[in-house]
């Protein structure tokens, strides 16, 4: 089964960018963490059915920062919750489409996982997400 699990936003300023969605979601975060591995603090808003994530750089060298000097800032990924990670790998393998990382790792919010490459996807970062 996979379901929508998040939205990613590319962010520039983390503390503009929560002003501007708590005032637009009437809400706060419900969670700020950071990502040490890929050098990303992340902010999430719980919608009910589904997330938000706010995503900022906090080092050098980090994702966002590249994406957003390429693209501006705004939608990064969707992600897909899958309840067996390695199984949706093998069976998206399958069916042809490309990986940036096929070796699950740890994401924030408790998860594990991994990137499809945007030029089997229609242009979209689709990130597939597993509950540890």
């Amino acid at each position: 089964m996979m379901r929508l699990e998040h939205i990613g936003i590319a962010i520039a300023d983390a503390e503009k960018s929560q002003r501007l969605f708590n005032r637009l979601l009437g809400k706060t975060t419900y969670k700020t963490e950071k990502v040490d591995a890929e050098k990303v603090t992340t902010h999430f808003y719980d919608l009910g059915n589904t997330k938000l994530e706010l995503i900022a750089g906090h080092e050098e060298g980090n994702v966002i920062d590249k994406f957003i000097e390429k693209r501006s800032e705004g939608i990064h990924h969707l992600a897909f919750e899958v309840d067996s990670l390695q199984e949706e790998i093998k069976r998206l393998k399958e069916e042809g489409f490309d990986f940036i990382n096929d070796v699950p790792k740890r994401g924030a919010d408790d998860k594990l996982i991994c990137f499809l490459h945007p030029k089997t996807t229609n242009g979209v970062l689709v990130e597939l997400c597993q509950s540890m």
